[in-house]
């Protein structure tokens, strides 16, 4: 059995996962629906389950609303076949919809779960998240909306995502003293060259408090495959520009020699490597990678089935360093 069927229990949640998530930010954006549906289908038959989604993808690209990539996913589940009970189907709320569509008020929630079922065609969300913090709207109100809708079946397990460690702590404190949903999961942002914003603070909320990781970026946007080496790389994807102006400097040139090196010991791709050192984190559950190829996906799954040694998570470790 390959490390990709060996789930992980995500949380208290009772949900198991596959050690790694399929990011569908990309589905009805950079791969339209026959590409998604093929990714979707290599997916579940490599033995991973856990696929994240949002209501907001994609309305950064021109023309769409968001509610794109749910969409697809609904269209893909609707094929019938054992899909949907195949995934752990997680989703979020709360970033801009349109004008006062946004928040995690109890109204808007209940308002905005409705619409990702519909577009899901599903009659139950497994993990849903808070996309953003809402500081303006009470702890409480947001999870007491939660705790209806897990009452009603509609939602299983709910998580977080860009939660500082100290409004994670509060939260679930208030689900503690209320006998409130705690959030289960958190999405922060974590790859070898970003460290310090997830292990700085968060890390040890989560340790301690045990809620499982499903961290986002995890190849930094592609730069972490060894795609942008040379700031004339910038034009080689839509995204290039800002992956090269966010990531082409000392440190990510530095990380990417020491996956270079690990990869050169195990004859993989870096990409595979970078991913590997995540799964292995002592804190986190499932790094989230996207994917828009069969190809790609390829890689994914072998990065789910690569152990590091110690030498290797040593050698990176010492290359990413942020204290």
């Amino acid at each position: 059995m390959s490390n990709l069927m060996q789930r992980r229990p995500l949380g208290r949640s009772g949900l198991q996962v596959a050690p790694l998530a399929l990011g569908c930010n990309v589905f009805g954006w950079t791969a339209d629906e026959r590409t998604s549906f093929a990714l979707l289908d290599a997916w579940t038959e490599a033995g991973g389950n856990l696929i994240d989604t949002a209501d907001v993808y994609s309305t950064w690209a021109p023309g769409h609303v968001g509610g794109e990539s749910e969409t697809l996913i609904g269209r893909w589940i609707a094929q019938g076949g054992g899909r949907r009970e195949r995934i752990v189907l997680a989703t979020k709320v709360g970033k801009p919809m349109g004008p006062g569509r946004q928040g995690l008020s109890a109204a808007y929630i209940r308002d905005a779960v409705e619409a990702s079922l519909r577009r899901l065609r599903t009659d139950r969300i497994d993990l849903y998240q808070s996309h953003d913090d809402d500081e303006r709207t009470p702890l409480a109100e947001t999870l007491g909306a939660y705790a209806e809708l897990i009452r009603a079946g509609k939602v299983r397990a709910i998580g977080a995502s860009n939660y500082s460690a100290a409004r994670l702590l509060e939260s679930l404190r208030v689900s503690a003293e209320q006998g409130l949903p705690r959030y289960e999961s958190l999405q922060p942002l974590y790859n070898p060259i970003e460290r310090e914003p997830f292990e700085a603070g968060l890390e040890a909320v989560c340790l301690e408090q045990g809620v499982g990781v499903i961290n986002f970026y995890g190849l930094a946007a592609g730069f972490l495959t060894g795609k942008y080496r040379r700031p004339e790389d910038a034009g080689l994807s839509p995204r290039g520009a800002n992956v090269v102006k966010r990531y082409l400097n000392a440190r990510g040139l530095a990380v990417l020699a020491a996956l270079d090196a690990v990869a050169a010991r195990h004859a993989c791709p870096p990409g595979r490597v970078a991913l590997a050192w995540q799964i292995a984190r002592p804190a986190i559950t499932a790094p989230i990678a996207s994917a828009t190829s069969l190809a790609q996906l390829d890689e994914l799954v072998a990065a789910a089935q690569l152990v590091l040694t110690a030498e290797d998570s040593a050698q990176i470790d010492a290359a990413s360093a942020w204290r």
